[in-house]
């Protein structure tokens, strides 16, 4: 239900949406103030003819019945003409009534003519020609006409009152009832225009998103490494230039990118070649401080030197080994050389073949032998240089844990199992009590020639130690992981699957994401201390 709401809510606020509301608001909008124009000027038209024929009428008829009139009239004349007229008008419905003076003679009873207003009355006295008035009598439209009775050859100049006045009072239930008609039919044509606005706003929606979600789906191709997508340009419109944009900014990233990817194989070729040519001399090099190293019978001074050249050519020839390594990576000429071994033997060895089994407590959770299907000497690799870097980069006491772990996460990744299922896995856990990894530090730390501290350029170590174990993890299919204890201290945790998963590649392929760097595969935060863990016993095991 989250999922669903969390649609529908995307998809009030998508472009499709918008414009529909935006189409149907126009049409809305458009039929109420033309169906608004058109009932003003209908409704007037009506009315207007309406009380026009009314007045003409009754003015007709006061002008027929006028020269019987006594001066002054009686009651009972005024009431004969009064109800002449209301008799002759009563398919219209007329109540007529006339007064003069005090006199009052009218068709029907007083209550009839509560309508006529004080306003009408005052302007019936002073005007010689008739006054209306619209009035609404309960409900009811009402039209209301005061007629003074006037005597004068010229109806202009001359018009003197008689003093008698009749007044009209008319239904306009019929008038009404054609205005409310024509509101109904206005209504129903604004609703009726909502449902083509609709769909109009559908057909232009879909033609105007087409692009867009082709846009969307080469941006997402793009973003998956697809670089030679482009888009199909139809027109000259925005969306046209907007398309061809994207044509040209793709064409112009993938010539980067192929381009910084040719430099970047030219410099990784140069590296393994120096490497391979390197290590040849290094090794009659090595020979010979070896040789020299014995050299009891040398004065202190040439002793000196000779132990500083055997000490930076065992370093130049660590350097040499892990540039080698790193480029077997690289080049995806790792492999794996799986073999059925117990964790816990594993890591006591390594420990003990570098001397740190006082210096480094193991401690193992996990009832019985712990086997694991993977390559001993990468596996060698991996405790010697996350052990050496704790022992160098950190403080006692060094705590190395072993475990297994069962669960459903998933270590692949992209090679995730149906369902999210992960498989059983062990853990190695090395965790030290030394002030722990600058947060800064921590995305940047499995980076290659990495250092924390800016300042010491120059170590014992190559600075590709840590690189080089993420390799190894990664080639087993686990993951290395290292954050900050709570407190003090860091922790570096391998997670590897008892067996790697058969379906897997045991090379590291150049092209399969296996470089070390800050990205999402090599764990969430991950860092280390300064430099890496190599140190000279580690060197010497990759070596």
């Amino acid at each position: 239900m989250r999922a669903v709401g969390a649609r529908f809510l995307l998809a009030l606020r998508g472009l499709r949406f918008r414009l529909v509301v935006g189409f149907v608001l126009v049409a809305v909008a458009s039929a109420l103030s033309t169906g608004a124009l058109a009932f003003r000027e209908a409704r007037t038209g009506v009315l207007q003819q309406s009380q026009d024929t009314v007045i003409r009428q009754f003015r007709d008829r006061i002008d027929e019945l006028a020269p019987s009139f006594a001066s002054p009239p009686s009651e009972q004349e005024m009431q004969s003409v009064v109800d002449d007229l209301a008799r002759g008008s009563r398919p219209q419905g007329w109540h007529v009534l006339a007064t003069y003076g005090r006199l009052r003679a009218g068709s029907d009873p007083p209550g009839t003519f509560d309508v006529l207003s004080p306003a009408l009355r005052a302007s019936v006295r002073t005007e010689r020609n008739a006054v209306f008035q619209r009035v609404d009598d309960r409900g009811h439209p009402v039209l209301v006409v005061g007629l003074p009775v006037t005597y004068g050859a010229d109806r202009r100049l001359s018009l003197v009152s008689s003093g008698l006045v009749f007044y009209l009072v008319v239904p306009q239930n019929t008038e009404q009832a054609y205005v409310s008609a024509m509101v109904g039919a206005i209504k129903d044509a604004a609703l009726w225009s909502l449902l083509p606005a609709v769909v109009v706003a559908l057909v232009a929606s879909r033609g105007v998103l087409r692009p867009v979600r082709a846009l969307r789906g080469a941006t997402r191709l793009m973003a998956q490494g697809h670089l030679d997508v482009r888009l199909s340009v139809d027109g000259s419109d925005e969306l046209a230039d907007l398309s061809r944009s994207f044509n040209e900014t793709a064409a112009a990233l993938e010539h980067s990118v192929a381009e910084l990817r040719r430099l970047e194989s030219q410099a990784r070729r140069f590296v393994a070649d120096v490497s391979h040519e390197l290590r040849t001399p290094l090794a009659a090099m090595a020979a010979v401080t070896d040789v020299l190293d014995d050299a009891s019978h040398l004065d202190g001074t040439t002793a000196d030197a000779v132990r500083l050249v055997s000490q930076e050519t065992v370093r130049l020839t660590r350097l040499v080994a892990d540039l080698m390594e790193i480029s077997r990576f690289d080049a995806g000429a790792a492999v794996l050389n799986p073999d059925e071994i117990d964790l816990a033997d594993s890591v006591r060895n390594s420990l003990s073949s570098r001397g740190w089994q006082d210096r480094v407590r193991v401690e193992v959770t996990t009832p019985g032998p712990l086997r694991i299907r993977v390559d001993p000497r990468r596996l060698d690799v991996v405790t010697a240089n996350i052990v050496g870097n704790a022992l160098r980069h950190g403080a006692p006491p060094v705590l190395l844990r072993l475990e297994l772990r069962e669960g459903h996460e998933d270590l692949s990744g992209p090679r995730a199992e149906p369902g999210g299922a992960g498989r059983p896995r062990a853990v190695m856990e090395v965790s030290d009590g030394g002030p722990g990894i600058a947060d800064a530090d921590l995305p940047h730390i499995f980076e290659r020639f990495y250092k924390a501290d800016a300042t010491r350029t120059r170590s014992e170590s190559s600075g590709l130690g840590l690189a080089i174990t993420a390799e190894n993890v990664r080639l087993h299919g686990g993951r290395l992981t290292v954050a900050n204890r709570p407190g003090a201290g860091a922790v570096f945790t391998v997670e590897l699957p008892l067996c790697p998963d058969p379906d897997a590649d045991t090379a590291a392929g150049p092209g399969s994401g296996h470089r070390p760097g800050p990205g999402p595969d090599v764990g969430p935060g991950s860092g280390s201390l300064a430099g890496d863990g190599s140190g000279d016993e580690p060197g010497r095991e990759r070596a």
